[in-house]
C-alpha cells in the first residue's frame, strides 16, 4: 500500500507520539492553561468576537486547549482530532478545567457517521488542513455541520510558509497541491530537540484551492486577511520583533506568515 493511502494510520501514530511530548512541553504551558491562561490568539479572538451561548464545533483540536479557551469564554464547544491520545488528555483537560466539552475521535472526513447537529460557528486554526489531501470533501465538511448564516472562523500558517525549506533558505516545495509530501522528521515543532522521529504525510494548499472550495460548498467570503508575523514560534530561525509575534530573522516581514478567512453559510 503507498504511503498516501495510509495517510491516516501514519499520521494518527505521528500524532500520538507527538501529543505526550507537547504535553510537557513549553511551548504549549500546560500548566499556565490550568492557572486560567487562554490558547487562543489575538487574531482568532478578534474574529470570533462575543461567541457567549454560541455552539461551536472546532475542527482538529489537538488535545482540546483551544476548544477549552473557547467554552471558557462562552462557547458551547465540541472538538475533534484524529488521535487518540489527544482526545483522551482532552477530555482529562476538560475535566481539570471544568469546562463542559464533548470530545469525538475520528478522521474528519468521517464525522457525519459521529456528528448529527449543526453550530453557529466551526472553527479550525494553524496547521490543519496540510494533514488534508481534498479540501473539497473539507469544506463539505464544514459546510455540512453549520447552521444557515453561521460562521465559519480559519486561521492557518500561509502557504507562501510552506514553500521553504526548514531553514528558510530556498525554495523547496510547491506552493500548489502536487500530491502528497512523505517525510521523517525529528523532535516537534513544539519541542525541536524531543527524542521523537516521526514520519507523517502531508499537502500543500495554495489560498485559491481553499476559497474555492469553501465557495463550491455554500459558503459566502467575507473576509481573507493576511499577516507578517506568525503568534507562534514554531519555526526554525524566528525572531520576536514583539511580545508573541514572530517573524523569519532574515526575511523580516517580506513573506506573509499566517492567514484568516471569515465565511458565511448561505
Amino acid at each position: 500500500m503507498k504511503k498516501e493511502e495510509n495517510y491516516i494510520e501514519i499520521n494518527k501514530q505521528s500524532w500520538n507520539k507527538k501529543t505526550a511530548i507537547h504535553l510537557t512541553s513549553e511551548f504549549y504551558d500546560v500548566d499556565g492553561f490550568l492557572k486560567g491562561n487562554t490558547s487562543l490568539k489575538s487574531i482568532e479572538l478578534e474574529l470570533l468576537g462575543d461567541i457567549n451561548g454560541k455552539s461551536v464545533l472546532h475542527l482538529q483540536c489537538h488535545f482540546g486547549q483551544d476548544t477549552l479557551s473557547l467554552g471558557r469564554i462562552g462557547g458551547e464547544v465540541t472538538g475533534v482530532d484524529l488521535a487518540d491520545k489527544a482526545i483522551e488528555s482532552a477530555k482529562e483537560l476538560a475535566l481539570k478545567t471544568g469546562v463542559d466539552a464533548t470530545f469525538i475521535r475520528c478522521d474528519l472526513y468521517d464525522l457525519p457517521q459521529h456528528l448529527n447537529k449543526q453550530f453557529d460557528i466551526v472553527f479550525t486554526s494553524y496547521g490543519t488542513i496540510g494533514w488534508l489531501p481534498d479540501l473539497d470533501k473539507w469544506a463539505k465538511i464544514v459546510s455540512t455541520f453549520l447552521k444557515p448564516n453561521g460562521k465559519f472562523i480559519f486561521v492557518e500558517f500561509h502557504p507562501v510558509v510552506w514553500m521553504f525549506d526548514d531553514n528558510f533558505d530556498k525554495i523547496g516545495y510547491n506552493y500548489f497541491n502536487s500530491g502528497p509530501i512523505v517525510e521523517t522528521y525529528n523532535g516537534t515543532y513544539a519541542d525541536k530537540t524531543a527524542d521523537l522521529s516521526q514520519e507523517y504525510v502531508m499537502w500543500n494548499h495554495g489560498i485559491s484551492e481553499v476559497v474555492n472550495s469553501l465557495i463550491k460548498n455554500d459558503l459566502d467570503i467575507n473576509s481573507l486577511d493576511e499577516f507578517d508575523y506568525s503568534p507562534y514560534n514554531c519555526f526554525s530561525e524566528t525572531v520576536e520583533f514583539e511580545q508573541g509575534k514572530f517573524r523569519i530573522k532574515h526575511l523580516g516581514n517580506n513573506i506573509p506568515m499566517v492567514y484568516s478567512i471569515v465565511g458565511t453559510k448561505k
